[in-house]
């Protein structure tokens, strides 16, 4: 039996409006928008009226880079699906897209098929797919175009992590011609592992094994070279690009270079790489281990060219690629020895909040932080219009958000199966209050009221930019 709500005397924020509007939900879905105090609005019946007034109304984000329940390094991603997707609607992110992962010597099929099962039933939010190329040949590139058609429509490829996900140069242009030819949209882990690999090495037979030796070998110019070459095989396939957690300002500038050339070149960040850096890697006693990812935290000054890329949209997207370890049991396995430290952070229940913090520090404006949160990353990966604005026929996935409740973000209230918060004692002020998901209410006024198997897996269409 379908519910009709009405939210209203809000502020919709959308990425191309502000307008004090009320919302009519049916069926699931948005089914008309009218000003507030209008007649139309007034003449409005409902089973249910949310009131909105002093909050903002805007679009469930859209969260394009988690990895649950990912295999890494021996261990696993401590968050599941069914935990994952609960703290991202305690976040006010309402779709994920993840990565399903195909194996060396595996199909791309038996892969996808893999994370279906992780993901059935367990979702509390609704999500998508990406697909990781760990093993390109023949086979493998006449599976993408089945992917595509089957709503999979990005591919990952990666440039670091040799013997694991490494692909070459040649792999990687052929399936750049691939995604020319389907529509698919390759993502690049842009980063020179052949040589890390060396460094790596290096730096521990001289003994250097902390944490922050993670950063250090990881240099910002093996990030900015592999950026530059993953351009040109892409330049020379004819085929877009999408360059994911982007943290340094010579990668940037790489982007910034290509697009300036007309080219079909995109970049993510990640709050990471905005808010945290080399500063916490260096943390004493291996406490720098909670962050240790790849691409690692650079020193501060970064940050600058990450938020300046981010305003002049040479950045589109802020993603998390939430990839969370427990400090204890997981991030120690890399005690004495940092290339052992599984690699990832915890962060999808914190992105909306972080980057209306970021509003409030003056580095964005409201809108682009619905644009970069919610409606880019809808339209980069084929959801829009259904998923990242608000708009009559969109699914109504929609976020209440209190603009002046003040938080303090820790491990002790977040909802991510993680033993430590990223953020500790960070300070911000704007919290999500409510959260719909397809007209159903997940988060009502702070309290969890949604369920594992509400989350469905959503078909994308292609890149939307192109």
């Amino acid at each position: 039996m379908s519910i009709r709500t009405l939210i209203r005397g809000g502020l919709l924020v959308t990425a191309s409006d502000e307008v004090h509007a009320d919302v009519l939900i049916e069926d699931g879905r948005v089914a008309a928008l009218a000003a507030h105090g209008s007649g139309a609005a007034a003449a409005w019946t409902a089973d249910r009226t949310i009131d909105a007034t002093g909050k903002y109304v805007i679009p469930g984000g859209v969260d394009a880079h988690t990895h649950m329940e990912l295999p890494f390094g021996g261990t696993s991603a401590s968050d599941t699906f069914e935990t994952g997707t609960r703290a991202a609607a305690w976040g006010g992110t309402t779709t994920i897209v993840d990565f399903a992962v195909q194996s060396v010597g595996h199909s791309l099929r038996e892969g996808l098929d893999t994370w279906y099962a992780k993901a059935d039933g367990n979702c509390a939010v609704d999500y998508a797919f990406h697909m990781i190329l760990s093993d390109v040949n023949e086979g493998t590139l006449k599976e993408m175009d089945l992917l595509v058609g089957e709503g999979v429509t990005s591919f990952k490829l990666f440039m670091a992590y040799p013997g694991v996900f490494y692909s070459d140069d040649g792999q990687i242009l052929r399936a750049m011609q691939r995604g020319a030819s389907n529509g698919g949209l390759i993502m690049m882990h842009a980063e020179n592992g052949i040589a890390i690999d060396v460094l790596v090495e290096q730096a521990l037979a001289r003994g250097e094994t902390d944490p922050r030796h993670h950063g250090e070998v990881r240099k910002v110019l093996l990030e900015a070279e592999a950026t530059h070459r993953a351009i040109q095989l892409a330049r020379v396939a004819g085929a877009p690009l999408y360059v994911v957690h982007v943290s340094a300002e010579e990668a940037v500038a790489e982007l910034a270079a290509a697009r300036d050339k007309g080219l079909p070149v995109f970049g993510e960040t990640c709050p990471q790489y905005l808010f945290l850096s080399t500063d916490n890697l260096a943390e004493p006693d291996f406490q720098g281990a909670k962050y240790v990812c790849s691409t690692p935290l650079r020193p501060r000054e970064h940050q600058a060219a990450l938020w300046r890329g981010l305003r002049t949209n040479d950045l589109q997207v802020v993603s998390t690629d939430h990839c969370p370890f427990c400090f204890r049991g997981q991030k120690e396995l890399g005690r004495g020895d940092f290339s052992k430290i599984p690699n990832g952070l915890p962060g999808v229940e914190n992105r909306m909040d972080l980057l209306h913090q970021a509003v409030l520090d003056g580095h964005i404006s409201r809108r682009r932080w619905i644009e970069i949160a919610c409606a880019t990353p809808a339209r980069m990966f084929g959801l829009y219009p259904q998923k990242g604005t608000i708009a009559p026929g969109s699914d109504a996935d929609i976020v209440l958000y209190d603009p002046h409740a003040e938080q303090v973000i820790s491990a002790e209230t977040h909802h991510m199966n993680v033993d430590y918060s990223a953020y500790e004692g960070k300070r911000i002020t704007g919290r999500v209050d409510t959260v719909l998901s397809r007209g159903e209410l997940v988060i009502d006024q702070r309290e969890f009221t949604g369920r594992a198997g509400h989350g469905v897996f959503v078909p994308r269409s292609t890149c939307q930019y192109l």
